[in-house]
Protein backbone atom coordinates (compact mmCIF):
# COMPACT_ATOMS: atom_id res chain seq x y z
CA UNK A 1 0.00 0.00 0.00
CA UNK A 2 0.88 3.51 -0.73
CA UNK A 3 2.57 5.51 2.23
CA UNK A 4 0.18 8.43 2.93
CA UNK A 5 1.62 11.55 3.11
CA UNK A 6 0.76 15.36 4.42
CA UNK A 7 2.15 18.56 2.76
CA UNK A 8 2.71 21.18 5.15
CA UNK A 9 2.80 24.25 3.67
CA UNK A 10 2.40 25.70 -0.10
CA UNK A 11 4.74 27.53 -0.91
CA UNK A 12 7.51 27.21 -3.76
CA UNK A 13 8.68 24.30 -2.40
CA UNK A 14 5.59 22.58 -1.11
CA UNK A 15 3.63 23.39 -4.34
CA UNK A 16 6.71 21.38 -6.36
CA UNK A 17 6.54 18.53 -3.11
CA UNK A 18 3.05 18.00 -4.35
CA UNK A 19 3.71 17.31 -7.56
CA UNK A 20 6.43 15.00 -7.16
CA UNK A 21 4.00 13.18 -4.40
CA UNK A 22 2.06 12.94 -6.90
CA UNK A 23 4.79 10.75 -9.21
CA UNK A 24 6.10 8.87 -6.79
CA UNK A 25 4.51 5.23 -7.04
CA UNK A 26 4.76 4.62 -3.40
CA UNK A 27 3.44 7.70 -2.35
CA UNK A 28 -0.38 9.05 -1.23
CA UNK A 29 -1.28 12.58 -1.03
CA UNK A 30 -4.01 12.19 1.85
CA UNK A 31 -3.39 16.11 3.45
CA UNK A 32 -1.86 19.70 3.10
CA UNK A 33 -1.74 22.36 5.47
CA UNK A 34 -1.14 25.61 4.44
CA UNK A 35 -0.57 29.34 6.26
CA UNK A 36 -3.28 31.30 4.85
CA UNK A 37 -7.03 31.99 4.94
CA UNK A 38 -7.62 32.25 1.34
CA UNK A 39 -6.19 28.94 0.82
CA UNK A 40 -8.21 27.13 3.54
CA UNK A 41 -11.13 25.00 2.33
CA UNK A 42 -9.34 24.69 -1.23
CA UNK A 43 -8.89 21.54 -3.21
CA UNK A 44 -5.10 21.45 -3.37
CA UNK A 45 -5.09 20.92 -7.31
CA UNK A 46 -6.76 24.60 -7.32
CA UNK A 47 -3.24 25.66 -5.30
CA UNK A 48 -1.05 24.00 -7.64
CA UNK A 49 -2.93 25.08 -10.72
CA UNK A 50 -3.95 21.03 -11.92
CA UNK A 51 -7.29 19.08 -12.24
CA UNK A 52 -8.99 18.54 -8.66
CA UNK A 53 -6.97 15.90 -6.50
CA UNK A 54 -9.91 15.05 -3.95
CA UNK A 55 -7.79 16.53 -1.16
CA UNK A 56 -8.30 19.81 0.78
CA UNK A 57 -6.35 22.12 2.61
CA UNK A 58 -6.72 23.29 5.87
CA UNK A 59 -4.92 26.03 7.93
CA UNK A 60 -5.93 24.01 11.57
CA UNK A 61 -2.73 22.12 13.01
CA UNK A 62 -5.26 20.10 14.59
CA UNK A 63 -6.59 18.57 11.15
CA UNK A 64 -3.22 17.64 10.36
CA UNK A 65 -2.57 16.37 13.43
CA UNK A 66 -6.22 14.04 13.53
CA UNK A 67 -5.30 13.18 10.51
CA UNK A 68 -4.20 9.02 9.67
CA UNK A 69 -1.33 9.64 7.88
CA UNK A 70 2.45 7.94 7.34
CA UNK A 71 4.38 10.73 6.72
CA UNK A 72 4.49 14.66 6.51
CA UNK A 73 6.73 16.99 3.96
CA UNK A 74 7.46 20.45 6.47
CA UNK A 75 8.24 22.98 4.57
CA UNK A 76 7.27 26.33 6.00
CA UNK A 77 9.62 29.56 5.33
CA UNK A 78 10.39 29.51 8.89
CA UNK A 79 10.39 26.54 11.05
CA UNK A 80 8.17 25.70 14.70
CA UNK A 81 9.93 23.13 16.45
CA UNK A 82 6.83 22.86 18.62
CA UNK A 83 4.60 22.32 15.42
CA UNK A 84 6.95 19.53 14.79
CA UNK A 85 7.30 17.73 18.09
CA UNK A 86 3.36 17.60 17.82
CA UNK A 87 3.38 16.17 14.26
CA UNK A 88 5.79 13.48 15.68
CA UNK A 89 4.46 12.53 18.70
CA UNK A 90 1.24 12.64 16.43
CA UNK A 91 2.88 9.18 15.17
CA UNK A 92 3.83 10.56 11.57
CA UNK A 93 7.50 10.86 10.21
CA UNK A 94 8.65 14.12 9.55
CA UNK A 95 10.80 15.32 6.28
CA UNK A 96 11.91 18.85 6.15
CA UNK A 97 14.35 20.68 4.03
CA UNK A 98 14.51 23.56 6.94
CA UNK A 99 16.42 22.53 9.41
CA UNK A 100 17.57 19.27 11.43
CA UNK A 101 20.05 17.52 9.45
CA UNK A 102 22.75 17.72 12.00
CA UNK A 103 21.32 19.40 15.34
CA UNK A 104 23.53 19.33 18.22
CA UNK A 105 22.64 16.84 21.31
CA UNK A 106 20.32 19.76 22.96
CA UNK A 107 19.12 20.84 20.31
CA UNK A 108 17.84 17.11 19.03
CA UNK A 109 16.70 15.96 22.38
CA UNK A 110 13.29 17.23 22.66
CA UNK A 111 12.63 16.16 19.07
CA UNK A 112 14.16 12.84 20.16
CA UNK A 113 11.75 12.28 23.02
CA UNK A 114 8.91 13.27 20.63
CA UNK A 115 9.92 11.19 18.15
CA UNK A 116 10.30 7.68 20.35
CA UNK A 117 6.84 9.23 21.92
CA UNK A 118 5.38 8.50 18.12
CA UNK A 119 7.28 5.91 17.24
CA UNK A 120 8.45 7.83 13.86
CA UNK A 121 11.61 9.59 12.22
CA UNK A 122 12.50 12.97 11.88
CA UNK A 123 15.29 13.43 8.54
CA UNK A 124 16.37 16.72 7.36
CA UNK A 125 16.75 16.69 3.65
CA UNK A 126 16.83 19.23 0.87
CA UNK A 127 19.65 20.76 -1.58
CA UNK A 128 22.10 23.52 0.81
CA UNK A 129 21.80 22.73 2.80
CA UNK A 130 20.80 19.27 2.53
CA UNK A 131 22.63 17.91 0.09
CA UNK A 132 25.16 20.01 -2.04
CA UNK A 133 26.45 21.53 1.22
CA UNK A 134 27.64 17.94 3.00
CA UNK A 135 26.17 14.97 1.51
CA UNK A 136 26.86 15.23 -1.71
CA UNK A 137 30.64 16.44 -0.95
CA UNK A 138 31.32 13.67 1.87
CA UNK A 139 30.37 11.06 -0.51
CA UNK A 140 32.72 12.32 -3.13
CA UNK A 141 35.85 11.89 -0.36
CA UNK A 142 35.31 8.25 -0.72
CA UNK A 143 38.08 8.73 -3.29
CA UNK A 144 40.09 10.47 -1.30
CA UNK A 145 43.34 9.84 1.19
CA UNK A 146 44.63 12.10 3.35
CA UNK A 147 41.92 14.91 3.06
CA UNK A 148 42.86 17.92 4.19
CA UNK A 149 39.85 20.40 2.90
CA UNK A 150 36.67 20.56 1.37
CA UNK A 151 34.61 22.51 -0.04
CA UNK A 152 31.01 23.25 -1.52
CA UNK A 153 29.76 26.74 -2.76
CA UNK A 154 26.53 28.02 -4.57
CA UNK A 155 26.68 30.56 -7.30
CA UNK A 156 22.89 32.13 -8.12
CA UNK A 157 21.15 34.51 -9.67
CA UNK A 158 18.21 35.66 -7.54
CA UNK A 159 16.33 37.46 -10.13
CA UNK A 160 15.02 34.04 -10.79
CA UNK A 161 13.65 33.59 -6.92
CA UNK A 162 9.69 34.83 -7.65
CA UNK A 163 9.81 35.51 -3.69
CA UNK A 164 9.72 39.42 -3.64
CA UNK A 165 8.92 39.51 0.33
CA UNK A 166 11.20 36.76 1.39
CA UNK A 167 14.18 38.83 -0.81
CA UNK A 168 13.44 42.26 0.45
CA UNK A 169 12.24 41.65 4.00
CA UNK A 170 14.61 38.68 4.92
CA UNK A 171 17.15 38.38 2.44
CA UNK A 172 17.69 42.39 2.60
CA UNK A 173 17.77 43.21 -1.14
CA UNK A 174 16.92 46.63 -2.43
CA UNK A 175 18.37 47.91 0.89
CA UNK A 176 20.93 49.48 2.72
CA UNK A 177 24.00 47.34 2.84
CA UNK A 178 24.06 48.43 6.85
CA UNK A 179 20.61 47.02 6.85
CA UNK A 180 21.64 43.67 5.08
CA UNK A 181 24.33 42.91 7.29
CA UNK A 182 22.35 43.62 10.84
CA UNK A 183 19.57 42.01 9.68
CA UNK A 184 18.26 38.35 9.88
CA UNK A 185 19.54 36.76 7.24
CA UNK A 186 22.74 35.23 8.87
CA UNK A 187 21.45 34.02 12.16
CA UNK A 188 18.57 32.12 9.86
CA UNK A 189 21.16 30.98 7.63
CA UNK A 190 23.37 29.60 10.55
CA UNK A 191 20.97 27.04 11.99
CA UNK A 192 21.20 24.68 8.70
CA UNK A 193 24.89 25.61 7.23
CA UNK A 194 27.00 25.59 10.55
CA UNK A 195 25.11 21.56 11.46
CA UNK A 196 26.56 21.26 7.38
CA UNK A 197 30.03 21.99 8.50
CA UNK A 198 30.26 20.15 11.50
CA UNK A 199 28.65 16.95 10.07
CA UNK A 200 31.86 16.99 7.17
CA UNK A 201 33.88 17.60 10.20
CA UNK A 202 32.44 15.12 12.15
CA UNK A 203 32.41 12.33 9.10
CA UNK A 204 36.34 13.25 8.11
CA UNK A 205 37.86 13.53 11.53
CA UNK A 206 39.20 16.75 11.76
CA UNK A 207 40.32 18.47 14.96
CA UNK A 208 38.73 21.30 13.97
CA UNK A 209 37.70 23.95 16.74
CA UNK A 210 34.34 23.85 17.96
CA UNK A 211 32.85 27.31 16.72
CA UNK A 212 32.22 27.21 13.57
CA UNK A 213 33.29 30.92 11.82
CA UNK A 214 30.96 32.80 9.49
CA UNK A 215 31.49 35.78 7.77
CA UNK A 216 28.83 37.84 4.84
CA UNK A 217 29.33 40.39 2.42
CA UNK A 218 27.33 42.21 0.35
CA UNK A 219 27.37 44.21 -3.36
CA UNK A 220 25.55 47.17 -4.19
CA UNK A 221 23.95 48.28 -7.47
CA UNK A 222 26.09 51.07 -9.32
CA UNK A 223 22.61 51.07 -12.16
CA UNK A 224 19.30 50.31 -11.92
CA UNK A 225 18.79 46.37 -11.77
CA UNK A 226 15.38 44.76 -12.64
CA UNK A 227 14.60 42.08 -10.06
CA UNK A 228 11.75 39.97 -8.52
CA UNK A 229 11.37 43.40 -6.02
CA UNK A 230 11.33 46.00 -8.67
CA UNK A 231 14.21 48.12 -9.71
CA UNK A 232 17.45 48.23 -7.40
CA UNK A 233 19.04 51.03 -7.29
CA UNK A 234 22.11 52.77 -7.07
CA UNK A 235 23.51 52.07 -3.78
CA UNK A 236 21.36 49.71 -2.48
CA UNK A 237 21.90 45.78 -1.71
CA UNK A 238 21.94 43.75 -4.80
CA UNK A 239 24.25 40.58 -4.32
CA UNK A 240 25.12 38.47 -1.09
CA UNK A 241 27.84 36.22 0.30
CA UNK A 242 27.91 34.45 3.29
CA UNK A 243 30.67 31.71 4.20
CA UNK A 244 31.02 28.75 7.04
CA UNK A 245 34.44 28.05 7.91
CA UNK A 246 36.38 25.13 10.29
CA UNK A 247 39.44 25.77 11.26
CA UNK A 248 42.14 23.18 12.70
CA UNK A 249 44.14 26.08 14.69
CA UNK A 250 44.46 28.59 11.76
CA UNK A 251 43.87 26.10 8.50
CA UNK A 252 40.36 26.21 6.93
CA UNK A 253 39.60 22.84 6.62
CA UNK A 254 36.02 22.90 5.50
CA UNK A 255 34.32 25.95 3.94
CA UNK A 256 30.67 26.26 2.84
CA UNK A 257 29.75 29.69 0.49
CA UNK A 258 26.51 30.67 -1.05
CA UNK A 259 26.92 33.77 -4.07
CA UNK A 260 23.65 35.02 -4.55
CA UNK A 261 23.42 38.12 -7.01
CA UNK A 262 21.41 40.38 -8.97
CA UNK A 263 22.76 39.11 -11.89
CA UNK A 264 26.17 40.51 -13.14
CA UNK A 265 25.78 43.65 -14.20
CA UNK A 266 26.07 47.20 -12.26
CA UNK A 267 27.21 45.32 -8.76
CA UNK A 268 30.06 46.89 -7.07
CA UNK A 269 32.05 44.99 -5.81
CA UNK A 270 32.02 43.74 -9.82
CA UNK A 271 31.44 39.79 -8.47
CA UNK A 272 30.78 37.91 -11.25
CA UNK A 273 29.70 34.05 -11.93
CA UNK A 274 32.80 33.21 -13.68
CA UNK A 275 32.96 31.92 -17.01
CA UNK A 276 30.69 28.81 -15.62
CA UNK A 277 28.22 30.79 -15.04
CA UNK A 278 25.62 29.49 -12.22
CA UNK A 279 26.49 26.43 -10.76
CA UNK A 280 27.05 24.70 -7.59
CA UNK A 281 30.71 23.24 -6.55
CA UNK A 282 32.08 20.83 -4.40
CA UNK A 283 35.61 20.18 -4.18
CA UNK A 284 37.38 17.33 -1.95
CA UNK A 285 41.60 18.15 -1.60
CA UNK A 286 43.23 14.88 -0.59
CA UNK A 287 45.25 11.83 -2.50
CA UNK A 288 44.04 12.23 -5.00
CA UNK A 289 41.80 15.79 -4.69
CA UNK A 290 38.26 15.89 -6.60
CA UNK A 291 36.46 18.76 -7.95
CA UNK A 292 32.94 18.39 -9.52
CA UNK A 293 30.68 21.54 -10.82
CA UNK A 294 26.59 20.36 -10.75
CA UNK A 295 24.79 21.93 -13.84
CA UNK A 296 21.23 22.01 -13.96
CA UNK A 297 19.69 23.06 -10.39
CA UNK A 298 19.67 26.71 -11.95
CA UNK A 299 17.23 27.83 -14.74
CA UNK A 300 18.15 28.53 -17.94
CA UNK A 301 17.09 32.04 -18.13
CA UNK A 302 15.37 34.61 -15.64
CA UNK A 303 11.91 33.77 -17.08
CA UNK A 304 12.05 29.98 -16.94
CA UNK A 305 13.47 30.55 -13.39
CA UNK A 306 10.56 32.59 -12.24
CA UNK A 307 8.04 29.81 -13.70
CA UNK A 308 9.82 26.36 -12.12
CA UNK A 309 13.11 27.17 -10.37
CA UNK A 310 15.16 23.43 -10.81
CA UNK A 311 16.86 24.66 -7.44
CA UNK A 312 13.25 24.27 -5.59
CA UNK A 313 12.39 21.44 -7.55
CA UNK A 314 15.51 19.38 -6.40
CA UNK A 315 14.67 20.48 -2.82
CA UNK A 316 11.18 19.03 -3.05
CA UNK A 317 12.52 16.06 -4.97
CA UNK A 318 15.09 15.30 -2.45
CA UNK A 319 12.54 14.90 0.54
CA UNK A 320 9.81 13.46 -1.19
CA UNK A 321 12.33 10.57 -1.90
CA UNK A 322 13.57 10.32 1.09
CA UNK A 323 9.84 9.58 2.56
CA UNK A 324 9.78 5.89 2.09
CA UNK A 325 13.40 5.16 3.75
CA UNK A 326 12.44 7.95 6.96
CA UNK A 327 9.30 5.50 7.42
CA UNK A 328 10.73 2.54 7.16
CA UNK A 329 14.03 4.24 9.90
CA UNK A 330 14.34 3.52 13.50
CA UNK A 331 12.27 5.83 15.47
CA UNK A 332 14.30 9.34 16.72
CA UNK A 333 16.66 12.21 14.47
CA UNK A 334 18.22 9.95 11.87
CA UNK A 335 20.65 11.68 8.92
CA UNK A 336 21.57 10.99 5.53
CA UNK A 337 24.45 8.53 6.74
CA UNK A 338 21.33 6.37 8.92
CA UNK A 339 19.59 5.86 6.11
CA UNK A 340 20.18 3.86 3.12
CA UNK A 341 20.55 5.22 -0.13
CA UNK A 342 18.34 7.38 -1.35
CA UNK A 343 17.60 7.37 -4.94
CA UNK A 344 14.65 8.91 -7.41
CA UNK A 345 11.99 6.88 -9.29
CA UNK A 346 10.91 6.47 -12.77
CA UNK A 347 8.78 8.38 -14.74
CA UNK A 348 5.44 7.14 -14.50
CA UNK A 349 5.22 6.63 -18.31
CA UNK A 350 8.47 4.53 -18.02
CA UNK A 351 7.99 2.90 -14.27
CA UNK A 352 7.26 -1.23 -14.46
Amino acid sequence: MALRVVQWATGSVGIAAVKGILEHPELELVGCWVHSEAKSGKDVGEIIDSGPLGVTATNRTEDILDLDADAVIYAPMLPNVDDVIALLRSGKNVITPVGWFYPGRTEAAPLEEAARAGNVTLHGAGIGPGAATELFPLLLSVMSTGITFLRAEEFSDLRTYGAPDVLRHVMGFGGSPETALTGPMQKLLDGGFIQSVRLCVDRLGFAAEPKVRTSQEVAVATGPIDSPIGTIEAGQVAARRFHWEALVGDTVVVRITVNWLMGEENLDPPWTFGPAGERYEMEVRGNPDTFVTVKGWQPESVAEGLDSNPGIVATAAHCVNAVPATCAAAPGVQGFFDLPPITGRAAPHLAR
